[in-house]
């Protein structure tokens, strides 16, 4: 040890260290391929088994309640009848395996599989693999409802298109809602509180607020001061958009969005083109979110604004499951292509 200088020594021990990483990672997505196929053949198995060779025939719960034990007692646990019962809806919803995702974990699956229709789920699946969500970030969409948020602000060629390519991101309108969930914030629906407030805990929340943003908002400043002439103005939430390569800025209001507050973003978009683009960026884009707007107000509020500005509401609780599937049925009802 005398003989080996300490650099040169450190120097192997990170070549080591970073081989050992990437080796681990590509075990894991071995491992991973290997246990997303078993479970597919698993899912196959018990629907041949139950058809036998019938394709409409019935199965019960009693089969796999019995294979459940079986299992349990001579291979351990992850075979319950819950895990097995989305193994078989694994395979039904995925009859070829051709077509499964590599990039996506059982566990990722697990919670597709939830979805109540293959447009929702097709939605998230896709969502999955370009925007590398995680577990918990994927139960989280899909708790508020994304898919349906989404689909609303759009035709019945845009719902198919969702579900089959995902959230594509090319002007101002793709990357925003109505209303955006803030049920994270834990701020009680009847409470009253200030916006300094509702500023302050989306700063506490700030990972899952980029979450509900959608992809490619990166965090500038909050009270971003703007100075024209003498006076004073501060907004409150200041982003960049990596894709569409221009500001965000997003003024918050707890209660009704005034003509005024329109009025104020407007400025605050003109200064921005002005002051703070540099070459490269593109036209920025204000956001007004509010708890309530009245859309007559605002439609007369916007008219004749040139620059993109939007007007949206938040809400602090989960939306009502029920009311968006029966809205998002008659787009896909309607006659229109």
């Amino acid at each position: 040890m005398n003989n080996i200088t300490k650099s040169n020594y450190n120097n192997l021990k990170e070549e080591i260290k970073k081989l050992l990483l990437i080796s681990r990672e590509k075990a894991y997505k071995a491992v991973n391929v290997i246990l997303i196929e078993t479970y597919w053949q698993i899912g196959r198995y018990i629907v041949e088994f139950e058809q036998e060779g019938e394709e409409k025939a019935k199965y019960g719960q009693e089969l796999l309640t019995q294979l459940s034990k079986d299992l349990t007692i001579e291979y351990g646990k992850g075979f319950s009848r819950s895990n097995l019962t989305y193994m078989r809806k694994f395979y039904v919803v995925f009859p070829k395996s051709e077509t499964l995702s590599h990039r996506l974990s059982w566990s990722h699956y697990f919670e597709l599989l939830k979805a109540d229709d293959k447009l929702e789920m097709g939605f998230y699946l896709k969502q999955c693999e370009k925007e590398n969500w995680s577990v918990r970030e994927l139960k989280r969409q899909m708790k508020s409802m994304l898919f349906h948020r989404l689909a609303l602000s759009t035709d019945k060629k845009g719902v198919l298109e969702l579900s089959q390519k995902g959230q594509n991101i090319a002007t101002a309108q793709d990357i925003v809602k109505e209303p955006y969930i803030l049920e994270f914030l834990g701020i009680e629906h009847k409470k009253q509180y200030l916006e300094g407030e509702l500023e302050d805990k989306i700063i506490q929340n700030l990972q899952t607020f980029l979450l509900e943003l959608g992809k490619g908002f990166a965090f500038i400043g909050r009270q971003y001061k703007i100075n024209i002439g003498s006076r004073h103005f501060f907004l409150d939430l200041v982003f960049y958009h990596r894709i569409l390569k221009c500001f965000v800025l997003i003024d918050l209001k707890k209660g009704e969005v005034e003509h005024n507050d329109i009025g104020q973003m407007n400025l605050y978009l003109n200064y921005f083109k002005k002051e703070e683009n540099v070459d490269g960026d593109n036209e920025p884009i204000g956001i007004v979110l509010g708890a309530y707007k009245d859309n007559i107000l605002v439609e007369y509020a916007t008219q004749n604004i040139s620059n993109q500005l939007f007007v949206s509401k938040y809400q602090l609780y989960l939306p009502q499951k029920e009311k968006l599937v029966d809205e998002l049925n008659k787009i896909l009802d309607s006659e229109n292509e």
